[in-house]
């Protein structure tokens, strides 16, 4: 699985998680693995996977052990986008674009392996993929001000 599949599936499962309550997080996260392959129709004909995990138990491992480090600090990475986000603190900010931005501040501020440029466009690439359509310019503006 590529870097950017694993964030991919970092991003889907902090967000789906976000609608549990704290102490149900790790369940939630282990469950994201067990959720059958879901397919949505996109034009006549055309389906288009959405949700599908082919990973390593190396690579569930890995992504389990991410979603908690993010998940353990999100008062901290609010408080650090509430410090920059003028008129749009993350109470106020749609959960797609929270999440993004929570993944990205967690790789800026403590992964090492990821260089910020590089955790800032992968942010942006995932508002594109998952966000509004004012999502990547929002996020790329959040985490710009963090730099």
């Amino acid at each position: 699985m590529t870097r950017r599949e694993l964030r991919e599936h970092c991003f889907k499962m902090l967000f789906g998680a976000d609608f549990y309550p704290a102490g149900e997080r790790a369940g939630q996260f282990v469950q994201y693995f067990e959720s059958p392959e879901e397919d949505e129709a996109v034009s006549e004909g055309e389906s288009v996977t959405v949700h599908q995990v082919d990973a390593t138990m190396e690579e569930m491992n890995y992504l389990v052990k991410k979603a908690e480090q993010v998940a353990a600090r999100i008062p901290e990475l609010d408080e650090r986008i509430d410090s920059v986000a003028e008129g749009w603190k993350t109470k106020r900010m749609g959960r797609v674009d929270l999440t993004i931005l929570r993944l990205a501040v967690y790789e800026m501020l403590y992964d090492d392996e990821i260089p910020e440029k590089v955790a800032i466009n992968e942010a942006v690439e995932l508002a594109k993929k998952f966000g509004q359509d004012e999502s990547p310019s929002f996020v790329n503006g959040i985490l710009a001000k963090l730099v």
